[in-house]
């Protein structure tokens, strides 16, 4: 297995807009390849897996689209989930006190990277 855990390019910073559209990306977890998400949320970028901590299952609700209308939490689409952007804590709804599985992310110079740990890797092609 190949041991690089350099920093990945994502997308540049003016992608991820404050509370709009997030940026997929894919990534391999526990022996499966899934998909992740960053957002923007008061200035800072944040990632997460796009899996609902209540049920295993992507949350958008439109493709892209994780933000309820306030454009302050993160919503599951499923059963209403509710998430802080900048935590991943649940802060209502079903998923009781979980919390979203964060991806770490560096952004500098205009640009978005995600740094892959051993647990969250790039999906080997």
């Amino acid at each position: 297995m190949d041991n690089d855990l350099s920093p990945i390019y994502l997308c540049p910073s003016a992608d991820l807009q404050e509370g709009g559209l997030a940026v997929p990306f894919d990534i391999a977890h526990a022996g499966e390849n899934l998909r992740a998400f960053a957002v923007r949320f008061e200035g800072r970028v944040h990632a997460y897996l796009n899996r609902c901590a209540h049920v295993p299952m992507e949350m958008d609700w439109q493709p892209n689209q994780f933000f309820d209308d306030s454009g302050q939490w993160l919503l599951c689409a499923t059963h209403g989930a509710t998430y802080a952007p900048d935590t991943g804590h649940c802060v209502a709804g079903p998923c009781s006190g979980a919390q979203l599985l964060r991806v770490e992310l560096l952004e500098s110079d205009g640009q978005v990277h995600w740094l892959p740990t051993e647990a969250l890797r790039p999906v080997a092609f």
